[in-house]
């Protein structure tokens, strides 16, 4: 009886994919003939399958490959040309379609008109029409095409200016025109009204009478851009159709509440899914840039992100802007996980695997909104203005709209909305990072692309700042940034993202709103690891020096950034802990190791800022900040050999350091117990040496262990000679850097000798030492020593130190009190402003932005866009991309995260994005 069961029903209800599926990759009449046969016509009934052969994204990615489309390029490049021609026009003959976009029908009926179609296929029936698969499929064959023309075309453009970029000319039959006449939902302003120069203007334009007036039709990739934007605003496909105006399905209203708006349209996994279709079609569209080396980002800027950012409307502009920022803020209103109740369970992320559409169209939002505030290429560059020593930077609407609307926010309210949003974010990965149930809760997929935005927010927007800093999250918002930096700091492929966080935390430290909240008591600590902070400025001491002291030397270009945010902190550092005072002297004291400070060119500033925060304090606050003097007092001899450091006295101790370490390691291997020769200094090493300078400097060899990670570092880890990247305009300490601040004679009298000798009293190898100690090639010399040696801002400490060393020794060597309370208390009193040089004005240093900044920060963006876009369709998979250098990691086992139709379309065929990839930015 069996024998009469239809044949169609070989391949049962679509689970393994039909037979056109499984036929397309390789039958003469799927994508082979698309190099196989020369010029088909557009009109060929070959390109109808395009649009109802795939049921989801993992169906054209999966069966159309890179390689064939790069081999039609090729061989028959004029096919891949009417391709992109037929999807463009289809799409642009569905948005006018009556039927679409279909009804979104509830999951119980979609199920049962899935099975019913299922069904009709296998028994021979004809199915019906499906306009939203229709459109859904145009908008998957994009962007599987496009990246592959964009690799091909690199820094040639010719095939896509014919294509997508050639405007027709016509005969204008109707002298009217008519233009779009509807109200924007909202205006941004600022306060006063004096902006208009984006108002449009009617030109008043009289054509002869004899010549018959022409227009031209926009071009291919003017209306792809024209139906993206309709389809973000298509009621039934990515709006709700309960706010659909009579018959027109297009309405421009921002997606949801926040900025702009104060309705919020009913959301729907199905419109959440359209939307990031819609998305990353832009994105794709966006990515043309990263086919561009880093040396011509700027003089060959992307013809597709111009458009955007400077030809779209500004009804158009106003209402994506607000729609993708008010989607990406209310990300944390709800859990974003599959149920409500299960989101609150833990491990619930590992019990349900399939991802969440509202957490990948948030991280789109994210995605596209960093690009677009981003992009300075071309035209698009900020309008410089002021004079040539001091110039400022901003967008206008012609050469960033993005860039300038948001700049343009002003409102308390929208302030507010944003950085609750971007502080809900943060919270929810500190809460998955310090979970008492390792891995319990999922990280925020998309926590990268908020911390560039909120560093793209305080750039431009100096009002948002300014909100920022007065508000009583701002040291939270901080602590978040720290303690995730600290997270990732191992990781090499974060290594961007760390050092975006030191700029932006360099950034804000600028501002004098900063130094004033880090003297307030933290309310809650963003991870328990810090024990012993109390105030904002612990809290930035602490992090620091976690960040520095336990990289190894790996993040060497971060080092800058955040010890001149401690530099710029210091004047305003009260009643610092004892342990923030204490790290505050060992950071010093491992920048004033020889070993670290011969082993590159850019050392020496690190000790240069870190004197600068001494030098605050003691100005400043000295009497406030009792436990840092005392820890400064207790390391004399660090700043005291400092003052007479020569290159001859700092590869001496590194050779006796050596030896050390070789002896304690001969020692060991061979078990011995004699605690006397631990620590022991050959005589050798002590030829030509000063018997009570050598003294001196072991009395500091146990300090300077502590700088064990960096000396490490210095020997085997390759260091950044010289940032081309510069997060201030000092390079280097001046020399007589102090030489504005007057001295008394008393505190002349109380300076020790300060002098870089060039003789060399030794008989160590001079050439060879220093050799060997510096990295990439540079090699220390006597000359380079003396120059940054004898611009070092030593005198305030070495005065401090002379006039209280000796009383502080008085009251530890008395029994008759407690000495460190007695100190602590003498120093919270003592006064020392008639020895000490007047105090310096407080000028901080802002982060300056130059153009290697601006393409590694731009190589930043596109690299985490890069690698979300590899899972799970490898949309820039089989592309050589160049604005930033990709490596790909062992494979790893694929998880089944996407739903059971994308699992179809993936036994087809796997693509390479299996592999991690982990894209690295260029830096500078």
């Amino acid at each position: 009886m069996f024998s009469k069961l239809p044949q169609r029903l070989s391949a049962p209800f679509g689970l393994l994919g039909d037979e056109a599926k499984l036929a397309f990759p390789s039958q003469p009449g799927g994508i082979v003939k698309l190099w196989a046969t020369k010029n088909i016509s557009e009109r060929d009934s070959y390109w109808e399958q395009y649009f109802v052969l795939f049921d989801s994204a993992s169906d054209v990615f999966s069966l159309i490959a890179p390689h064939q489309i790069r081999r039609a390029l090729v061989e028959a490049p004029e096919n891949v040309a009417t391709l992109i021609r037929v999807v463009c026009n289809r799409l642009s003959t569905l948005l006018t379609d009556h039927t679409f976009p279909e009804p979104t029908a509830t999951a119980t009926s979609a199920t049962v008109a899935a099975f019913t179609s299922t069904i009709r296929k296998a028994s021979g029936g004809a199915s019906e029409r499906n306009a939203t698969k229709e459109v859904l499929n145009c908008l998957r064959i994009l962007q599987r095409v496009l990246p592959i023309i964009f690799d091909v075309q690199s820094e040639s453009n010719a095939f896509e200016l014919e294509l997508l970029w050639k405007n027709e000319e016509v005969e204008d039959l109707d002298d009217s025109n008519p233009s779009s006449s509807a109200p924007s939902q909202f205006v941004i302003d600022d306060e006063d009204d004096s902006d208009n120069e984006d108002a449009p203007k009617t030109p008043v334009a009289t054509a002869p009478p004899s010549t018959k007036p022409k227009k031209k039709l926009p071009s291919l990739g003017e209306k792809l851009f024209n139906n993206l934007i309709d389809l973000m605003f298509c009621c039934g496909f990515t709006l709700a159709p309960k706010i659909q105006i009579d018959h027109h399905k297009i309405n421009y209203v921002i997606w949801e509440k926040g900025i702009g708006s104060t309705s919020d349209s009913a959301t729907a996994s199905a419109y959440d899914s359209n939307k990031t279709e819609v998305l990353r079609l832009l994105l794709v569209l966006l990515s043309r840039q990263i086919y561009v080396p880093p040396g011509s980002l700027f003089t060959k800027p992307s013809l597709y992100t111009l458009h955007f950012v400077q030809k779209i409307p500004r009804r158009d502009v106003l209402t994506i802007l607000c729609s993708l920022l008010n989607t990406a803020m209310n990300s944390t209103a709800a859990e974003l996980s599959i149920g409500a109740m299960a989101g609150k369970l833990p491990y619930n992320h590992l019990v349900f695997k399939g991802e969440d559409p509202r957490a990948k169209l948030v991280g789109m939002c994210f995605q596209v909104l960093c690009v677009l505030l981003d992009f300075q290429s071309g035209t698009a560059k900020d309008h410089t203005e002021g004079p040539p020593d001091n110039p400022t930077s901003t967008p206008t609407p012609k050469t960033n709209s993005f860039r300038y609307f948001l700049m343009k926010l002003h409102r308390t309210q929208d302030f507010e909305f944003v950085l609750n949003g971007l502080c809900g974010i943060l919270l929810q990965q500190m809460h998955a990072m310090n979970n008492l149930l390792p891995g319990a809760r999922k990280p925020v997929p998309y926590v990268h692309e908020a911390i560039l935005f909120f560093w793209k927010m305080i750039e431009l927007n100096k009002k948002f700042q300014k909100y920022v800093l007065e508000s009583d999250k701002c040291m939270d918002l901080v602590g978040y940034l720290l303690s995730y930096c600290v997270e990732v700091k191992d990781k090499p492929h974060q290594h961007g993202l760390c050092r975006a966080i030191s700029y932006i935390i360099q950034a804000l430290s600028a501002e004098p709103a900063f130094g004033v909240k880090l003297a307030e008591p933290m309310k809650a600590l963003p991870t328990t690891t810090w024990n012993g902070v109390g105030t904002g400025g612990d809290l930035l001491v602490h992090a620091i020096y976690s960040i520095v002291a336990t990289t190894s030397g790996t993040l060497n270009s971060l080092y800058p950034a955040l010890i001149i945010a401690l530099s710029n902190s210091a004047p305003y550092f009260k009643n610092l802990s004892v342990t923030a005072s204490a790290r505050l002297v060992q950071l010093f004291t491992s920048f004033a190791n020889p070993v670290f400070l011969l082993a590159d060119e850019g050392h020496p500033r690190l000790l240069f800022f870190m004197l600068e925060v001494f030098n605050s304090v003691i100005q400043n606050h000295l009497n406030e900040n009792p436990t840092l003097i005392l820890d400064i007092l207790t390391s004399h001899r660090v700043f005291e050999d400092l003052a007479k450091f020569t290159l001859a006295s700092g590869l001496r101790e590194v050779k006796r350091v050596q030896m050390a370490k070789e002896e304690l390691a001969k020692r060991s291997s061979n078990n011995s117990t004699d605690s006397k020769g631990k620590g022991r200094v050959p005589e050798e090493v002590e030829l030509g040496a000063d018997a009570g300078a050598e003294k001196a400097k072991l009395l500091q060899h146990e300090s300077w262990n502590r700088a064990s990670s960096l000396e490490e570092a210095a020997g085997s880890s390759p260091t950044t000679r010289s940032d081309s990247l510069e997060s201030s305009r000092v390079v280097s300490p001046p020399p007589g850097a102090e030489a504005s601040s007057p001295l008394s004679e008393k505190a002349r009298g109380k300076l020790r000798e300060r002098r870089s000798s060039s003789s060399l009293d030794v008989t160590i190898n001079i050439d060879g030492m220093a050799a060997s100690i510096g990295r990439n090639g540079f090699v220390a010399t006597q000359e380079w020593v003396t120059s940054w040696q004898q611009g070092l801002p030593l005198d305030t400490v070495l005065i401090l130190i002379s006039d209280l060393l000796v009383k502080v020794q008085e009251l530890q060597n008395s029994r008759k009190v407690n000495s460190a309370t007695a100190i602590r208390e003498f120093l919270s009193n003592i006064s020392v402003k008639d020895v000490l040089p007047p105090p310096s004005p407080i000028v901080a240093r802002q982060f300056v932005w130059s153009e290697a900044s601006l393409v590694w920060l731009t190589s930043l963006i596109w690299g985490e866009v890069y690698v979300r876009g590899m899972t799970p369709f490898g949309i820039w998979n089989g592309t050589n991309v160049k604005l930033f250098h990709v490596k790909h990691s062992q494979n790893q086992p694929r998880q089944i995260t996407e739903t059971v139709t994308n699992v179809v379309g993936g036994f087809l065929r796997r693509t390479t994005s299996d592999n991690q990839t982990q894209a690295r930015a260029r830096m500078g």
